[in-house]
Order: structure tokens, then C-alpha cells, then sequence
């Protein structure tokens, strides 16, 4: 009933519906071209009441972008994490024990994502979509550089060196972000990663994965995350450069260059953190 009810909203704001066609118009208008590298952040409800939703959107990019561009999106299953860290919602401490001994173990197949949207879940199933072994923060590809950005992705590298973060900050691929702000820039955590600030901390965590077809939890050390200043050095990027954001459908929209941002944001969390 929800679903619907939010539906019904985004139909009520739409004045006239996004199409495949339409959106690749708009994405051309944006600045993506043929054979281009990208990273997407999206809120399907945010563009607009569109024919074929999720589907129309992904094929849009595919062949704006051809099969000799390359997207990125992460796939990220964060219910198979430590329990004792969750607060969306929180869980009784009685349970944590059975969630490290039951939790399914990661499969890059068949595992949901969490939290990320309708379209990377869509995306994920895709042909020829390619998706990483990280059993908490995968991520999935499609196109000229898919194998390469997901592979030998470790559980040290998380979000970090080694990871499909940093293969795409390799290969100056860029950052899409469609109705969605920098609060959603996965990318800048990264930037965490390689800035120095006084309260960077290491901490363990845990995840069910699949060891000679054994199913074990395993713990390894982990960034401490903090996305809450990610607006804010999203924002001072974008006086700086002076970018001007477009529409993709009703989505106010951005294409960024991931490694002018993530290098403004190491610089940025070294002076502000």
C-alpha cells in the first residue's frame, strides 16, 4: 500500500511521463557521451513517473553511453554485517549471536541489495552485468571496463584502495548522481580513506561469506565510515568549480569527474575534520 501511495504521488507531480527516449536526451544534455565511465546514484521516485521505470532508465544509459562506455552502480547488502553496529533499525543484543551464526552467506548472484534504490536491484540482474565478491559494499558493472572494476575485490578494500572506488578514480571515470545529492556519493569515501583527520579509526566487522563452499563469518577491519559532512564538501566542490547542475527528467542532476572531487575532498577533510 505504501508503494502505491508513493506512485500515486510521483504520478501527481509528473507533468508529462519520461520516456527512453527522453531521458537519453536529457543524459546527452548533461554531458554523458558515448564511451564514457560512470559511478550512478539515483532515486527512481525523483526523476519522474517513467514508462518502463527502472528498465527504461538503465537501457537509457546503456545505449547512450554504447558498449564501449562503462556503469557502475553499488550493490551493497548491509544487513550481512555486524549486528551490533546496526541502527536502521537497531536489533536486541539477544539477537546478535544468531545473526552472526545464521546470516546466509554472500552469493554475487542471488544476495539483495539494501538500501541503495530500485535501480541498482534492477541493474544487478541485467545481462552481461558483472557484480564484486565484497560480501557488504559489492558493487555492479556493466560494459567495456566491467570485469576489470570488479574483480579481486577484497574485504580489506571495502570502499577503499583496491576497490571498484578506486579502479574508477584510475580510469577518470566520473560520478552521476540523478536526484540524488552527495550525502548518496559513495565515492567520497574514498576520499576517507586516503585523508589523514584526527578521529580516523580502523574498527572490526563481520560478514557471512563462503569459504571452500563452507558458509563462516568472518571478521576483518573496516574504515570508520562518516558520511555527515559529505553535503557539505559536495557543496564547497561545486562553488569551486562553479558547476551548474541540469535535469534528467525531473532530477536535479550531476556529472562530476570522481578524481577532481575525491582529491577537493581529501584536502577538504584534512583542513575541516
Amino acid at each position: 500500500m505504501k508503494e502505491i501511495l508513493k506512485e500515486k504521488e510521483v504520478v501527481n507531480n509528473t507533468p508529462h511521463p519520461n520516456t527512453k527516449s527522453s531521458l537519453k536526451r536529457d543524459l546527452k544534455k548533461l554531458g554523458l557521451t558515448k564511451g564514457d565511465i560512470i559511478i550512478l546514484h539515483s532515486s527512481l521516485s525523483k526523476i519522474g513517473w517513467t514508462i518502463g521505470g527502472p528498465v527504461a532508465i538503465i537501457k537509457a544509459l546503456m545505449e547512450t553511453l554504447t558498449s564501449k562506455g562503462t556503469i557502475i552502480m553499488p550493490t551493497f547488502s548491509s544487513d550481512n554485517s555486524e549486528p551490533s553496529r546496526w541502527e536502521n533499525p537497531p536489533v536486541p543484543r539477544e539477537w546478535w549471536s544468531l545473526i552472526r551464526k545464521f546470516m546466509p552467506e554472500y552469493n554475487p548472484k542471488y544476495t539483495p541489495t539494501r538500501g541503495v534504490g530500485i535501480i541498482p536491484e534492477v541493474f544487478r540482474k541485467f545481462p552481461n552485468v558483472l557484480r564484486s565478491d565484497h560480501p557488504m559494499a559489492s558493487f555492479a558493472a556493466w560494459g567495456y571496463h566491467a570485469r576489470e572494476i570488479v574483480e579481486d575485490h577484497s574485504l580489506e578494500a571495502d570502499l577503499g584502495e583496491g576497490s571498484p572506488l578506486s579502479k574508477i578514480y584510475d580510469l577518470n571515470g566520473n560520478i552521476l548522481l540523478l536526484g540524488v545529492g552527495h550525502l548518496n556519493n559513495t565515492s567520497l569515501h574514498l576520499a576517507e580513506y586516503r585523508s589523514y583527520y584526527e578521529k580516523k579509526e580502523f574498527r572490526d566487522t563481520g560478514s557471512a561469506i563462503s569459504i571452500d563452499n563452507k558458509r563462516k563469518w568472518v571478521i576483518w577491519k573496516e574504515l570508520n565510515h562518516n558520511s555527515d559532512d559529505f553535503s557539505e564538501i559536495g557543496s564547497d566542490y561545486e562553488k569551486k568549480i562553479g558547476y551548474i547542475s541540469k535535469k534528467v527528467g525531473l532530477a536535479t542532476s550531476r556529472l562530476l569527474n570522481q578524481k577532481d572531487l575525491i582529491d577537493f575532498a581529501i584536502d577538504w577533510m584534512k583542513k575541516n575534520r
